[in-house]
């Protein structure tokens, strides 16, 4: 196939052209800050608006509930670390769990460091939180719990609602990292009990660059970044118009067709799952088989280095990862993978695979293709394959 194949939509997306459309005029004609008097800042600042009516108007929030950001890690930043400010009088324990992204982990980390206490909630073979051991976790000095909604590497959907009940029981904050998640699954914040949701523009073919945090009405999260009034006091810096219009249109054409594309990719994945699982031995699927996002397959394959079977993939012209972008220099196995009970040699054996509405059944029969050619070379030089090949011999 001479075609690029992209099977990397977790990493990113690429700019849908009504994106890029929506976003133009507002570099040229309409440059306005939305701050000022003027009327081309009129202008700007109804784009702005409208952006945050229609992704309020996704999650079933109001839309003053709605604070851009410069991504997802920012408003991951943000929820933990104002959370832990805000209600500091109440207690310095956070709750999260075993298997979220860096911008979580890392900000656990900073927070540890600064007098808070961290409660990491295990999850089971599939991926999925135990529920039992996040209730009792919970501590008369518990604030705040940050659970994902789906998890970036192997796809894995959390039991949100359930989750979001027992912060409520409790009168605990409820924070959720929906970067993966938001555009591909719905979700409600009111029916699910979520006080913060953090997302980002570019994993639904938006722009990068930016995001938001959706803080519900009443929290009394404080400013972030310091320093002008916007974003109702609560971010300050000059609005990216641009990027806002462009998040805005995303959200825009990624809910309106969101069942259509949830129907579609899923279909793809499970075709892509069975024809690897079926044509390739000693591999097992991550995360759980259904509970899990639409678009995702993440398989690891025993005897086989990872980064090999990526370099070999890109030479096919197939775009892969083997975890989460963000930790794409790291030498260490995936901390999700091990958190699910993988041996480090297997863990060092993943690909992840994650479609867009683009993607055809054809390109999927290309790809496992090749990768049960790769696959075999790879083996074919591994001392320990032909070890435990003589092994089963005898």
């Amino acid at each position: 196939m001479s075609e690029l194949i992209y099977l990397d939509h977790a990493a990113t997306t690429a700019a849908r052209p009504e994106v890029v459309d929506a976003m133009l005029p507002y570099f040229t004609e309409k440059f306005g800050n939305p701050s000022s008097i003027y009327g081309i800042a009129a202008e700007s600042k109804k784009a702005v608006q409208h952006a945050r009516d229609v992704i309020a108007g996704s999650l079933g929030a109001n839309s003053e509930d709605i604070y851009f950001t410069a991504g997802g890690s920012e408003a991951d930043n943000w929820a933990l670390k104002a959370a832990v400010d805000a209600y500091k009088d109440k207690g310095k324990h956070i709750i999260t769990s075993a298997i979220e992204h860096h911008a979580v982990l890392h900000t656990c980390e900073y927070l540890e460091k600064n007098g808070v206490e961290v409660t990491y909630v295990g999850v089971d073979a599939d991926g999925i939180i135990n529920l039992d051991e996040l209730e009792q976790a919970i501590r008369p000095d518990t604030i705040l719990i940050s659970v994902m909604a789906a998890n970036n590497e192997i796809g894995t959907i959390q039991p949100i609602s359930e989750i979001g009940a027992i912060a409520k029981r409790h009168g605990v904050l409820f924070h959720t990292d929906a970067v993966q998640a938001y555009g591909q699954i719905p979700l409600q914040v009111d029916e699910m009990n979520i006080d913060m949701l953090s997302a980002s523009g570019h994993k639904l073919n938006g722009p990068k660059g930016i995001g938001f945090l959706y803080i519900r009405k009443g929290l009394k999260l404080r400013s972030f970044i310091h320093g002008g009034a916007q974003e109702r006091r609560r971010r300050a810096g000059t609005e990216n118009v641009p990027g806002i219009v462009g998040f805005g249109k995303a959200v825009e054409i990624a809910f309106a067709t969101l069942e259509e594309r949830m129907e579609k990719e899923t279909l793809l994945r499970d075709y892509l799952i069975s024809h690897i699982i079926e044509r390739i031995p000693y591999c097992r699927l991550n995360g759980h088989k259904i509970k899990r996002l639409p678009n995702n397959v993440n398989i690891s394959f025993q005897f086989v280095e990872g980064e090999s079977l990526l370099i070999m993939l890109d030479m096919k012209g197939i775009c892969a990862s083997s975890g989460s972008a963000c930790t794409s220099g790291s030498l260490d196995p995936s901390h999700v993978l091990l958190a699910i009970g993988l041996p480090h040699e297997i863990a060092h054996g993943s690909l992840r695979l994650t479609l867009g509405e683009e993607n055809t059944y054809e390109q999927m029969d290309y790809v496992v293709d090749q990768i049960v050619e790769i696959v075999g070379k790879l083996r074919a030089m591994s001392p320990l394959y032909e070890d435990f090949m003589k092994k089963n011999r005898k």
